[in-house]
């Protein structure tokens, strides 16, 4: 639950923080950046600023960048293990 703000042509929402220094980013933000549950975000701080960002997944950036005859179930998972044997072999 939070107050829905129009400045402009942008959409602002206040949340409050938890004890925890959570934050529930409100729905409507949520739909409009395309964030889903279990999507990391960057979060970073820009003086008293706090940004969050979402990241895309691995996936979606090399899709098609491999041959695979079949697809494992989590395929950001399987890019990222891919990724640091290759790191590990170019290192040595």
């Amino acid at each position: 639950m939070g107050i829905t703000i129009f400045s402009g042509l942008k959409l602002m929402e206040i949340a409050k923080v938890d004890e925890k220094g959570r934050v529930v980013i409100p729905k409507s933000l949520r739909d409009k950046a395309e964030v889903k549950e279990g999507s990391y975000v960057k979060v970073k701080a820009n003086g008293k600023n706090i940004i969050i960002e979402p990241l895309e997944p691995i996936a979606n950036k090399y899709f098609g960048a491999f041959k695979i005859v079949k697809w494992p179930e989590d395929l950001d998972e399987f890019v990222v293990k891919v990724m640091k044997k290759w790191w590990t072999q170019k290192a040595t």
